[in-house]
């Protein structure tokens, strides 16, 4: 028989085209994705007030242990083997937080660098 990490896994799948495009996005700013309610509850049973948690990525690994957190071990297991989510995990550091209306957030926590800009030629000039 199938364990719920197995299920979940499953469903973090499902999702998984949409976190790769959001977590490129989040350059520019925290983005959200709205999830079914209907996946996570067939999948272990999460009950209708939802399910909370957050995930901060530094240098490509969680922050922190998830162990007995089936839903949480889930999403890493999937983040970490996609490739392409797994170099922007490398390259910078990530939130993903998931709230009570099964909503996932993803933000990119590294300093935004500065773009150059060009100085008009007035303002080059050193007296």
């Amino acid at each position: 028989m199938t364990n719920k990490p197995d299920f979940y896994i499953v469903v973090w799948n499902k999702y998984l085209p949409a976190i790769r495009i959001l977590l490129k996005r989040s350059v520019t700013g925290e983005q959200m994705l709205g999830m079914n309610r209907t996946d996570f509850e067939k999948a272990g049973g999460i009950r209708k007030s939802g399910y909370k948690f957050t995930i901060n990525f530094i240098n490509g690994r969680p922050n922190a242990m998830f162990s007995g957190n089936d839903i949480v071990q889930a999403l890493i297991t999937v983040l970490d083997g996609d490739e392409t989510i797994h170099d922007h995990l490398l390259k910078s550091d990530y939130t993903f937080s998931f709230n009570g209306k099964y909503q996932l957030q993803i933000k990119n926590n590294s300093p935004v660098k500065p773009t150059e800009r060009s100085v008009p030629a007035e303002e080059a000039i050193i007296n």
